[in-house]
């Protein structure tokens, strides 16, 4: 009986673990696109999403030339020799980014899709009385929660698989049911309540 009182807790605590664990994951590519030896912020098209959150055709922004570091006195004047080859090799090699198509988004029925590769993400907010979830899935069949937020005096919990997700919020007489899943060639989503 004692350890019950400890579910709604340890739901809570995997939830917000897992929230957590999803939005490093999100933002890991503005991250690890940032230069931290030289302070300098990335280029936005180089960024997921750029072409889309901005509104260009992809063309690329023009970078703003850093100052060159002026010589000392013990310095010699003489230019530095290169071969061709190697200044041609850095100058022509491809980034990372270039090798994938950028992403577009639009909405469809309230759900904001990204499209990348040839895979549609769509992200969506479910509220209820009980709380909120945020449900993703992709064109592939894959549905998971990005985030589920009980209102004050609910309880959460996640039932189901990665193609057919299941999100309560429980109180004493009253549940919020979300069932999610892939269907015909989009996503589904229910929301029901039990009880008055």
């Amino acid at each position: 009986m004692r350890s019950s009182r400890w579910v709604p807790i340890a739901g809570w605590c995997v939830a917000t673990a897992t929230s957590i664990v999803l939005s490093s994951v999100a933002l890991s590519p503005v991250l690890n696109a940032a230069q931290a030896d030289s302070g300098e912020l990335p280029d936005i098209d180089q960024l997921p999403a750029a072409a889309a959150l901005s509104g260009t055709s992809g063309a690329p922004t023009p970078k703003t030339a850093t100052p060159s570091p002026i010589a000392s006195p013990s310095t010699s004047a003489t230019p530095s020799r290169t071969t061709p080859s190697a200044s041609r090799s850095a100058a022509t090699s491809p980034e990372p980014a270039a090798t994938t198509t950028k992403p577009s988004t639009t909405t469809e029925n309230g759900w904001t899709v990204t499209t990348s590769d040839g895979v549609k993400t769509y992200v969506r907010s479910f509220a209820t009385a009980g709380g909120t979830a945020v449900v993703k899935m992709t064109s592939k069949g894959i549905v998971s929660l990005v985030t589920a937020t009980p209102a004050d005096g609910f309880r959460v919990e996640k039932t189901g698989s990665d193609t057919n997700l299941v999100v309560y919020f429980h109180e004493t007489g009253r549940s919020f049911i979300i069932h999610a899943q892939w269907w015909n060639d989009a996503p589904l989503v229910e929301v029901n309540q039990i009880g008055a």
